[in-house]
């Protein structure tokens, strides 16, 4: 009888000592899943990188630089605008000088010299001042568009002032931004030049007539392009 007693105390207890270490088993196993990044059964372990690969690899920091000279152009633009501003606001306030100094810009080689600020001369001011924004967008979109295509992600998807363009920003999409916006800059030169058209010949206004056509070609053509790109990988991807 005391044995029997015996055998059922020691396999009750082993039982017990049994259920505690599968318990904990199964809580050590549940921590180091939770420790653990999940991986999905395709992800792949990313492999060593070529020395000679990384070095390469390595090599597009060698445009920060140029968009650094970008950065410092944008700066001579702010500076330039500012100037032709304060010239037009002092010429509308009567100032000789700045009258002069907008008058001679504005004049046309061969063309008659105006004598006050008329609504004409305006309006060539406030066109050179449009071209300057619109050359510092192209700056900004080159800059940053350029640095977060070819250099490294700036990791603004969270940022609240992130453009609206940056947010799905590749080559292709930056070359038809590009596109438009020199569109944009050779439609005010040619307004600035049908303005004075008296003052240029036919061969003249035909010719900047003719590279603003080019102008739209190209980036017509660039747009179709990029559709046909998008159009094929989009049925890659389906097959």
């Amino acid at each position: 009888m005391g044995s029997r007693l015996y055998v059922e105390h020691t396999y009750t207890r082993v039982a017990r000592e049994c259920k505690m270490q599968a318990l904990f088993a199964v809580r050590f196993t549940h921590c180091i899943d939770l420790m653990t990044p999940n991986k999905t059964p395709n992800e792949k372990t990313p492999k060593a990188i070529h020395p000679l690969a990384g070095f390469i690899f390595m090599t597009r920091w060698l445009q920060v630089p140029l968009y650094l000279g970008l950065i410092l152009a944008q700066c001579v633009y702010v500076y330039h605008f500012w100037v032709e501003l304060s010239v037009l606001i002092g010429a509308i306030f009567g100032s000789a000088d700045s009258l002069k100094h907008i008058l001679d810009v504005v004049t046309i080689p061969g063309a008659a010299r105006p004598d006050t600020l008329t609504e004409t001369t305006i309006m060539l001011v406030v066109l050179g001042l449009i071209d300057v924004v619109m050359i510092s967008n192209l700056l900004i979109m080159v800059i940053v568009g350029g640095y977060e295509t070819f250099v490294s992600r700036m990791n603004l998807e969270s940022h609240p002032d992130q453009p609206e363009w940056l947010s799905h920003v590749n080559a292709s999409v930056l070359k038809v931004k590009l596109a438009t916006a020199i569109i944009g800059i050779s439609s005010i030169h040619l307004l600035k030049t049908f303005i004075n058209a008296s003052a240029y010949d036919a061969k003249t206004l035909l010719a900047q007539t003719g590279i603003h056509v080019v102008f739209l070609l190209s980036a017509m053509a660039i747009a179709y392009s990029d559709r046909i790109m998008a159009g094929t990988q989009v049925i890659d991807k389906a097959h």
